[in-house]
C-alpha cells in the first residue's frame, strides 16, 4: 500500500488560469507559494517560501477560475509529483505540482477571513461525470492523459 497526499495552506500566487483539455474538460491551474517561518543561526527569524504548481479539474476547475484570485488564502489537498524541464535561459529546474483532489477558499473575495460572503467551498475533486440517480457514471477520461495535450 502507498500513498500519496499534500496538504498545504498558502496565498495564489497569481490569478488562476483555465483551459480546456480537446476533449473540453476544463482545467485550471494557478502558482501557491507556502510561508514558514524558523530561525536562522544567529537566532533571527526568516521567512521562507515553497511555490507550488496547483492543477485542479472539472466542476473545480471552474470555481477556482471563478472565485481565487491573486493573494487570497486557500487550503489545498491533492496529490504531489515533480517535473523536470529546462528553463528559457538553459538552466534545469524543478517543478513541485499537486493536482488537487480539493481546494477550499478561507479568504472573502475582499481578502478577508471566511465568513458571510465568501464563497462556497470547493467540490472535491471527482473524477468523472455525474450520473443520475441509480445509474452508474460513464468510464472518465484519464486527465493525467490530457495533460499531455495542453500547451503548458
Amino acid at each position: 500500500m502507498s500513498l500519496n497526499q499534500i496538504l498545504l495552506i498558502g496565498r495564489a500566487g497569481n490569478d488562476p488560469e483555465m483551459r480546456y483539455t480537446p476533449s473540453g474538460t476544463p482545467v485550471t491551474n494557478f502558482s501557491l507559494a507556502v510561508n514558514n517561518n524558523r530561525r536562522d543561526q544567529n537566532g533571527e527569524w526568516t521567512e521562507e517560501t515553497e511555490w507550488f504548481r496547483v492543477t485542479a479539474w472539472e466542476r473545480q476547475a471552474e470555481s477556482v477560475n471563478q472565485y481565487l484570485a491573486k493573494g487570497r488564502r486557500v487550503f489545498v489537498d491533492g496529490r504531489l509529483s515533480t517535473r523536470q524541464y529546462t528553463s528559457s535561459s538553459g538552466e534545469a529546474r524543478t517543478s513541485l505540482e499537486v493536482r488537487a483532489f480539493k481546494i477550499v477558499f478561507l479568504d472573502s473575495p475582499s481578502g478577508e477571513s471566511s465568513g458571510a460572503g465568501a464563497p462556497p467551498e470547493s467540490q472535491s475533486y471527482s473524477a468523472g461525470p455525474s450520473a443520475p440517480s441509480g445509474q452508474q457514471a460513464p468510464a472518465a477520461n484519464n486527465p493525467s492523459e490530457d495533460v499531455e495535450e495542453l500547451p503548458w
